[in-house]
């Protein structure tokens, strides 16, 4: 990759998760377990996973003006994200994302508190607008509101940067549905299609997986992904696609999977890789993180993907 950078724009904050210590939940009581926290949001998931993989990053976000977005940015600072473009917002709170996890790490339920995402608008991406011209490339998560999307995406045209998306969540999914003609790459998992722009028929296997993406390309994406955790993920573009198996990993924990997925994918289109290539490496780097506590793969690195490539 030329010398360079990747803008991140998105949620960043802090992850609390539970996990009882056996199979037989009780509701509406306590029950024994782990409780641990971490730093949290798509976007900077993103964003740790691409400076781990040596990628310049700049990060755009907002978080409150608390302990706790103040952990957030040193924390973040000092894995190598650039966060001094970031809001502090006074009077607000971080970010929360509240995880209930099954004993064998799966997610449960969650509880998504990102009211401090308000502050990332348009006014904010139009004071930074020289950042998004420079970019190599630009990440963002569905967080953002609807307005700063439509802003974010007029700056992409203005300045011809390419744009890459994580859908978040099926609840925010649908924010991506208009643009979804002008985005370099788009990474939903299998819950996550239905919510973007009317795509029918459950995503339950290879090929309705494989369809899937297809779809999304045949509707404008350039690249599209489709993740099916253990699974595996499918993949397409304009010249066609495929499927690859997921790594068999004894999951820890699923949180920020994902994430690490998606870093991995850009990494290696910066890269120029092959696409297929690039979806091994982002499956290798999903398996890796699956069988840790951390959100972010501690040791993650260029050599550790391609010594565990999956094939």
């Amino acid at each position: 990759m030329d010398e360079g950078y990747v803008l991140v724009i998105g949620s960043a904050g802090m992850n609390v998760k539970g996990r009882p210590q056996t199979n037989e939940l009780k509701w509406e009581t306590s029950n024994p377990g782990r409780v641990r926290h971490r730093i949290s949001g798509v976007a900077r998931n993103i964003a740790e996973n691409l400076a781990r993989l040596e990628v310049e990053t700049v990060l755009l976000t907002a978080v409150g003006d608390d302990a706790e977005g103040r952990h957030v940015l040193d924390y973040c600072t000092n894995k190598g994200i650039n966060c001094q473009h970031a809001r502090v917002v006074p009077g607000t709170r971080t970010g929360t994302y509240l995880a209930l996890l099954r004993p064998g790490g799966d997610l449960l339920v969650a509880v998504s508190d990102f009211d401090v995402m308000q502050a990332v608008d348009s006014a904010y991406l139009y004071e930074h607008e020289s950042l998004l011209a420079d970019a190599d490339m630009v990440v963002i998560d569905a967080t953002l509101a609807e307005a700063t999307i439509a802003t974010l995406f007029e700056l992409a045209e203005r300045h011809h940067v390419r744009v890459c998306a994580d859908p978040t969540t099926p609840a925010l999914a649908g924010r991506l549905c208009p643009y979804i003609p002008q985005l370099h790459l788009l990474t939903p998992n299998a819950s996550e299609t239905t919510a973007l722009c009317g795509l029918v028929g459950e995503v339950h296997d290879h090929e309705t997986s494989i369809n899937a993406a297809r779809q999304l390309v045949a509707m404008g994406a350039y690249i599209a992904v489709v993740t099916m955790g253990d699974k595996g993920l499918a993949y397409a573009d304009g010249s066609g696609g495929g499927f690859i198996s997921a790594v068999r990993a004894n999951v820890v924990d699923s949180t920020g999977a994902g994430d690490a997925l998606t870093g991995a994918v850009i990494f290696g289109l910066l890269n120029e890789v092959p696409l297929d290539e690039a979806m091994r490496l982002g499956v290798t780097a999903a398996s890796l993180t699956l069988q840790t506590n951390e959100t972010v793969l501690p040791n993650l690195s260029q050599e550790l993907l391609y010594d565990h490539l999956a094939v």
